[in-house]
Formats: structure tokens, sequence, C-alpha cells
């Protein structure tokens, strides 16, 4: 008796599978990628805080990769991190001056005036110094995080008090 007519049901059915189409992407496009890390130009976010080196974050079981590439899309560095340890992973063309807190790397002549920072997070910072040889020593440090709300900002050591 009562017929729908299929080109309703049809255009019903396309609007709402576009539109579960387009809620998955921009969930997916929150999350960074699992895959891309030692390319030049890899299918990522640059989350880079210098406008001289691209930086790429990936994130596979639950180990964060971060990778550092030259202007010229070069990968100079990168590291993993996992439960707040820093590994250097064996990858770029400088990643024998790769330094962290817990690796003591014999580094190249660096010109200290030269450091920038080219990735900053709650949890660690990046330096990149370029050296003699053309060269980049790339340092990784802890962020030193913040435990006691009334000297923190943000998350961050603000101050110190002493005897607290």
């Amino acid at each position: 008796m009562f017929r729908k007519s299929l080109g309703f049901v049809s255009h019903k059915a396309v609007i709402s599978t576009l539109f579960g189409a387009i809620l998955s992407t921009s969930a997916f496009a929150s999350q960074p990628p699992a895959t891309g890390l030692g390319q030049s130009w890899p299918n990522a976010t640059d989350v880079s805080v210098s406008p001289h080196y691209h930086v790429y974050v990936f994130i596979r079981d639950g180990i964060r990769y971060i990778q550092v590439n030259d202007m010229n899309g070069t990968v100079r560095g990168a590291v993993a991190v996992a439960d707040h340890v820093v590994l250097v992973l064996p990858i770029g063309a400088d990643a024998q001056y790769v330094s962290t807190s817990q690796t003591n790397v014999q580094t190249d002549k660096a010109s200290s005036s030269m450091t920038e920072t080219v990735y900053n997070d709650r949890s660690m910072q990046i330096t990149a110094t370029p050296v003699s040889s053309g060269g980049v020593n790339l340092n990784v440090m802890a962020a030193d995080i913040c435990t006691n709300p009334l000297e923190c900002d943000g998350g961050n050591v603000v101050s110190r008090i002493p005897g607290g």
C-alpha cells in the first residue's frame, strides 16, 4: 500500500554514509600517524616550533617517535619515547650527534649561539645546533614535570620553594 521512493532511500543512505565518513575522518586526523618514520616528507603534521626544521610525531603501540628533518627534507635524527625513557634511533644523517640526558654522546664543535628549539611539548624539548661539519647536534631534554600544584603553572615547574 505504501511505497517509498527508491530515490529518497538512496539519498538518505548517501547522506548518512557521507556524514559517518566525515566524522571518522576527523577522528583519525586527530591521531598522529603510525607509519612514515624515516621518510623525508611523511604524511604527518609538521609540529616544529622552528621555521628552519620540520618535526614529525608518530605513535605506534604506545611508543611515541619524534623525527627531526631539515628544511630540505633530510632526516637529521629521531628518538623513541615511552614511560619517560628516551631512546636514540639509528635514523638520519646526524644520528650519531643525537644526545639525551641519558646518553653521553661526543658532539661535533657546535656554536651554542645558533641553538634553537625545534620541538617542545609538556614532556620534552628538542634543540638543534648546526655544527662546522654541516651536520646538526640534536639534544633531547626531559621537561621538569610538576608534581606540586603550588609550584606549577600549566603543569610546568615555575619555582622551587626551599624545604617544600
